[in-house]
């Protein structure tokens, strides 16, 4: 089952994705991001970068990104058992100077199908709005 959102937001993709891909900071844009920690060196993530991700009302989740395409976009997966968590996050360019992303997040094995249909729906869809909304604010202003 995945869920997704997208937010068109004013600001250069640039500037988006430095706010985006430093997850590190997502604590002081997301009301839904308590405490993120990188598990491997601090470098830029990257592809096989590791992350602890806490969020009120889950568990703390260790994700680790399977996809990246560098200013655009990049996919982290957690699993556990039964359960296999995929979020995505992606940039495009849109009109001069403005940027639309997409957030999704799908709950896959026998466990997660179940639980991500029945218990985190509006969960899911309020963490989502949350997020982008966060991401928004937190992109379109000045630095």
């Amino acid at each position: 089952m995945e869920q997704s959102i997208e937010v068109d937001i004013d600001a250069a993709p640039e500037r988006v994705w430095e706010v985006m891909s430093d997850v590190e900071r997502w604590p002081e844009w997301a009301e839904t991001v308590t405490t993120v920690t990188r598990l491997d060196d601090d470098s830029a993530l990257g592809l096989g970068s590791r992350a602890r991700v806490e969020q009120p009302k889950l568990p703390p989740t260790e994700y680790v990104v399977t996809e990246f395409d560098p200013g655009r976009s990049f996919t982290w997966v957690a699993t556990g058992p039964g359960v296999r968590t995929t979020a995505r996050h992606t940039v495009e360019p849109r009109g001069e100077a403005g940027t639309r992303v997409r957030l999704s997040v799908e709950q896959a094995g026998p466990l997660g199908k179940v639980m991500g249909r029945l218990f985190f729906k509006g969960l899911t869809d309020r963490y989502l709005a949350a997020e982008a909304a966060g991401l928004k604010a937190r992109s379109e202003q000045a630095r």
